[in-house]
């Protein structure tokens, strides 16, 4: 009994509204991407708060002969007795099918793409629904058993033909890879989610729980239009015009009042928005209740920001703002990409390796020698010895089949459609290698230079 008297304990712990002092350090920081690194290596130490209350109403289950469980009884949805607010209580919920835990903030976040045009003209595009653990930090990948790859299939056997129409128009991949970017975003996010454990399921059905996710996140999205809500304040896309911060808040609080949102941008032209929720109950039939970010997140500058048109083509910088002078943050490629050099990958400004022929990343040996053509229009494109470099969905990869990319540099660092923000899921180890890919949602965030040879 002592033993289960601790598992009790450490499940409490978990889901406590208060955050350790260093998760509280890591989630500071303005990207999301930069408490990755630190959540990878805590979750491979700590077992989940999931793990731990299975085998707690388990065990309680051997030693008093039997009973029902708290995950397995009749009704888990409809029978939550006093359901909780997620982020907010500072008591035990052993019924995580009733309380989502330790994620327990989630976020509905969208897209703005314009180079590629993603999605309707007029309309943002889905890019998830994420749970976080109310203080910034998250978890990712939490069951590979359920990473299925047949996201299309599942939820056509569900009778989800509507919803996946819905998906195919405003639940885009901006490589066009639709399939694999759903696949990405309920394995990474979905399986994390506590109340959409199969074990919260009366007579499970396999995977029904993948088509809960995706109809809550659609659901949520057509809450949720960022386009007409700026419209409303005459804020809309424009090659000439900046915004203020403060402005695009408040034209979306209107909407939401007393609370924020994350807004993210690349190179100060915003293309990101997040929305967070606390949650009364479960993913699948909880009261979602407009939150505060649960972390400092934004990555907008305070003026100049820009919300390009889609359709452009290109990126012109504005030619008069209403609100200030403009961050200059995008460089011309000049000698830092011309020639032939090295793609040297460093995490936290500190180089640890370089990019090989293939286009993967390793830390050691010898690098690649990768050639920089310049482009008329502006940017360059880059070949290794194996072909083309190009993002190919999502990962950087040269090959003989791989179309060329153009890239351009910002801050003389190497970026894809403005970004230079790429990461891998790990630091590589010995002879390993890891895929790159481009922006910053993969456990490690990383910038890749360049080394004349």
């Amino acid at each position: 009994m002592a033993v289960l008297e601790a598992w009790a304990f450490a499940v409490g712990e978990r889901v406590h509204n208060a955050a350790s002092p260093a998760l509280q350090h890591v989630s500071s920081s303005s990207s999301p991407s930069t408490t990755s690194a630190f959540i990878a290596s805590a979750t491979d130490m700590i077992p989940s708060l999931r793990t731990l209350s299975k085998v707690v109403v388990t065990g309680a289950q051997v030693l008093l002969g039997g009973g029902e469980s708290a995950l397995g009884q009749a009704d888990p949805f409809s029978s939550c007795a006093n359901p909780q607010l997620s982020c907010h209580n500072t008591t035990v919920v052993e019924n995580l099918c009733c309380f989502n835990a330790p994620g327990g903030q989630l976020l509905q976040t969208q897209f703005w793409d314009t180079a590629p045009v993603t999605g309707p003209v007029d309309s943002w595009t889905l890019h998830g629904l994420w749970p976080d653990r109310c203080d910034g930090t998250y978890e990712a990948n939490c069951d590979h058993s359920r990473a299925y790859k047949n996201i299309t299939a599942i939820l056509e056997s569900f009778g989800k033909t509507e919803l996946l129409g819905y998906m195919q128009t405003y639940w885009k991949d901006y490589q066009g890879d639709d399939e694999t970017f759903w696949q990405h975003e309920w394995s990474k996010h979905g399986t994390c989610i506590s109340t959409l454990e199969p074990s919260c399921y009366t007579e499970h059905k396999a995977t029904e729980e993948v088509a809960d996710y995706f109809q809550k996140a659609v659901d949520l999205f057509k809450t949720l239009p960022s386009y007409e809500w700026l419209a409303t304040a005459n804020i809309l896309p424009s090659t000439t015009t900046t915004y203020t911060f403060s402005a695009l808040q408040s034209a979306l609080q209107a909407h939401r009042p007393g609370v924020t949102v994350t807004l993210g941008c690349k190179s100060s032209t915003l293309n990101e928005i997040w929305y967070h929720y606390d949650v009364r109950g479960s993913l699948q039939t909880g009261e979602f209740i407009p939150a505060d970010p649960d972390g400092t997140k934004s990555s907008c500058p305070q003026t100049g920001i820009r919300y390009l048109p889609k359709g452009l083509g290109s990126q012109p910088s504005p030619t008069s703002t209403q609100t200030g002078a403009l961050p200059t943050a995008t460089s011309t490629p000049g000698k830092a990409f011309e020639g032939k050099g090295h793609l040297t990958v460093l995490v936290d400004g500190v180089q640890k390796g370089c990019i090989i022929s293939a286009g993967t990343w390793y830390t050691t040996g010898t690098c690649a020698t990768f050639t920089s053509t310049l482009l008329s229009g502006g940017g360059f494109t880059l070949a290794s010895s194996k072909g083309n470099c190009g993002v190919v969905a999502g990962a950087f990869t040269c090959s003989g089949a791989a179309a060329s990319t153009g890239f351009t540099a910002v801050g003389a660092k190497l970026a894809a459609g403005g970004n230079g923000a790429w990461s891998a899921e790990r630091v590589p180890r010995g002879s390993g290698k890891e895929t790159v890919y481009a922006g910053g949602e993969h456990g490690v965030g990383v910038s890749i230079g360049w080394e004349g040879v």
